[in-house]
């Protein structure tokens, strides 16, 4: 999914915003939440977000095999093969998903998400 500034998007699942509100001591009154299905449009594309550590190591790993695996003895060179072998469903998930986008959504009915994960979107 590519986000850019002006795109149409919904929210894909309900999302609660910030803490419980209260009123007298100890009662809560209510709870802000945006609902599923909600439209808006993309003011602002903050850039990628952080690769999730199993891809990190597997990506280090790798390098490691590929630099350094020929010299490697052989129970070592094994052992890392299984490591990454092991990490390589989260980085073809990883591959197949893309980079993971934040943005800043002005929603129909006013308000403003800034920081949203693409996770929670989808585009119209």
């Amino acid at each position: 999914m590519t986000l850019e500034v002006g795109r149409r998007v919904r929210l894909a699942q309900d999302l609660g915003i910030g803490e419980a509100v209260t009123g007298e001591p100890g009662a809560v009154v209510g709870f802000l939440a945006l609902g599923a299905g909600i439209e808006g449009t993309v003011e602002r594309v903050d850039g990628e977000l952080p690769e999730r550590e199993e891809v990190r190591e597997y990506q280090r790993l790798k390098a490691l095999l590929d630099a350094y695996g020929h010299t490697m003895p052989e129970a070592s060179r094994t052992r890392l093969v299984a490591e990454i072998a092991a990490l390589e469903p989260q980085w073809s998930a990883h591959r197949e998903r893309g980079s993971r986008m934040t943005v800043r959504v002005r929603w129909d009915n006013g308000f403003v998400l800034d920081g949203a994960h693409q996770d929670i979107l989808t585009l119209l």
